[in-house]
């Protein structure tokens, strides 16, 4: 049979093993990190803004028409859209789970560009955002001065130039949003009294406005054809774009038929301020501005915030005199926790495993075997799980923890069956174990189909609860196929060299094969007088299934354990009347 290549060949079972442990380390460092799987719905964000507009008006004019256009699109959901009273529109199109958001952008892209002919020619200038839905933020961070001072403005402006675009630049970071963002703009303040008595309309300076700042092609002085003895062709710089108030102060809105001229500054005022003054930021008591790190799907986002904050901590070199950021909070610390505590079970698992199996078989020799097969088995597992796009989460890891115990199940049968045959007589270790897997392949087979054939129907729930439980259910059958190939390779390669040599038991062993033989001694006695029962046992199992069913329609049901994050939420109530 093909057990017999391996036995005679164990250099070569070796190598397999070993190619399956390198395949699966190489694959660990590239894995992203995250507490749970990825559960939410993908999603499309749609933004523009019609300034001046009402929200009825942008309703009408602007989210309605790109409504139409997109309703339909392939895999969506359903959507959600608002208008506000500051000419912002927004629109939300949930794909199914499965959809690829990539794709699902794309096609809304499509969507909306069909629907662009329709919409007012100011919402085209300032152009529509399709947006994929950001990931969870890995941290925020609040960025104030001592003593104020600097204001929000300056702050949200030094943040904008010199952070932002630094931050981006570290691996795995999908996003950076700043919070009470305040963009400098030129801002015209109309008197509405000395609009009116010069018969002029808000509309009449934006017309102004459109015509006068505008950056514009001068052209050349000099250019061919010329005429004869032209020796120099100069380009023209005109000036174009206004850039400070006392530029936009000078704007003629009116000239009247006897030359008079209504400037910007006789019906009001310009000033450089901020775009947006809807929302404002505070902490810590301080006028401040924050900025919110997300990370890419496919990043570890342990990694992400170890760069993102050393890259921060970096920039803070060069900061303005008195100007302080502070971590307000970071998501990665439960993450990493999580994570640890895993670890660490994993780990205790693994010795716990590895004790009781010397127990057993009070052998280094024959513990040596098993044992191999546990980072055999689960290293090499890492490997599926990149190649299936999973992550290194609670779950997965889990699934490893749990597989730990099955995984040696096929080694130990194997080893048992080999030693037995030396006991009974057969002195060639490799003529043992060649006999014994011909007697137990099939079994170890057979076992470990049942063992994935448990788990893998798990991976076809559809939903939020597939996603959930795939992820743990597949680690734990890739585990168990690679302990079953490891029984059917090494464990018989490694049980021809290691086994058949004699070895001592200690007083130790003789103490615990005595309670051993006890137990089962016991438990064949008591295994005896519960077959002459058999109606009152079978009575008592019924009646157990009934309480337990009982009891599990008044346990507490919910999709995730509730789990304190550390994170909490103080709300601020204002006084009655």
């Amino acid at each position: 049979m093909f057990v017999d290549f391996f036995i005679k060949r164990p250099i070569f079972a070796t190598v397999c093993s070993l190619l399956i442990i390198l395949a699966g380390a190489v694959s660990i460092p590239t894995l992203p990190i995250a507490q749970f799987p990825n559960l939410a719905p993908p999603q499309v964000t749609v933004s523009s803004n019609y300034n001046g507009a009402s929200a009825q008006t942008v309703e009408t004019a602007v989210t309605t028409p790109l409504e139409q256009a997109i309703n339909g699109v392939e895999g969506m959901k359903y959507l959600t859209s608002s208008s506000g009273n500051d000419g912002s529109s927004s629109i939300t199109v949930t794909f199914d789970i499965n959809r690829n958001v990539d794709i699902a952008a794309v096609d809304v892209q499509n969507r909306v560009s069909t629907a662009q002919g329709r919409l007012p020619a100011e919402v085209n200038n300032t152009g529509i955002s399709i947006t994929k839905s950001g990931n969870s933020f890995v941290f925020a961070a609040g960025f104030y001065s001592e003593k104020n001072r600097y204001d929000s403005l300056f702050i949200s402006n030094y943040v904008d130039v010199y952070l932002r675009d630094a931050l981006k630049r570290v691996k795995g970071v999908g996003d950076v949003i700043i919070f009470g963002e305040r963009k400098y703009s030129m801002r015209l303040w109309l008197d509405p009294v000395r609009m009116a008595s010069r018969n002029l309309t808000a509309s009449d300076v934006v017309n102004a406005l459109r015509e006068q700042n505008v950056q514009v092609a001068a052209g050349q002085v000099g250019q061919q054809p010329a005429k004869p003895g032209q020796a120099y062709q100069i380009s023209v710089r005109a000036v174009g774009r206004l850039s400070e108030a006392k530029e936009f102060n000078e704007i003629i809105v009116k000239s009247g038929a006897d030359g008079t001229l209504v400037k910007l500054k006789d019906v009001g005022t310009a000033e450089l301020g901020a775009e947006d003054y809807s929302s404002n930021l505070e902490f810590n008591g301080h006028q401040a501005v924050g900025l919110g790190i997300t990370q890419l799907s496919t990043a570890n986002a342990l990694e992400v915030n170890r760069d993102a904050l050393a890259e921060l901590q970096r920039l803070s070199k060069t900061f303005p005199p008195g100007l302080k950021y502070e971590v307000a909070f970071n998501t990665t610390t439960v993450v990493g926790e999580s994570i640890q505590d895993v670890i660490q079970t994993l780990g205790i698992a693994i010795l716990l495993v590895i004790f009781v199996i010397f127990i057993f078989l009070q052998d280094w020799r024959t513990t040596f075997i098993p044992a191999i097969t546990i980072p055999v088995s689960l290293i090499g597992t890492f490997a599926f799980i990149k190649l299936l796009g999973f992550s290194i989460n609670t779950l997965t890891l889990f699934g490893i923890t749990l597989a730990t115990g099955l995984v040696v199940d096929d080694a130990i049968v194997v080893i048992e069956n080999v030693q037995r045959h030396i006991s009974e007589g057969l002195a060639d270790a490799h003529k043992a174990a060649s006999v014994a897997m011909g007697e137990v392949a099939g079994a170890v087979i057979a076992t470990s189909l049942v063992l994935i054939a448990v788990f893998v129907p798990v991976a076809f729930f559809p939903g939020t609860t597939g996603i959930l439980f795939r992820q743990f259910a597949l680690t734990i059958a890739f585990s168990v196929a690679i302990s079953a190939f490891n029984a059917l390779t090494l464990t018989p390669a490694l049980s021809a060299l290691l086994l058949g040599k004699e070895h001592r038991t200690g007083k130790f062993f003789t103490v615990v094969n005595k309670l051993i033989n006890g137990v089962t001694n016991g438990y064949s006695s008591s295994l005896r007088q519960i077959l002459r029962l058999r109606i009152a046992v079978l009575a008592i199992f019924i009646c157990a299934l009934a309480f337990t069913y009982w009891f599990y329609q008044r346990v507490p049901k919910g999709f995730i354990p509730e789990e304190d994050q550390g994170y909490f939420i103080t709300q601020v109530l204002a006084p009655e009347g």
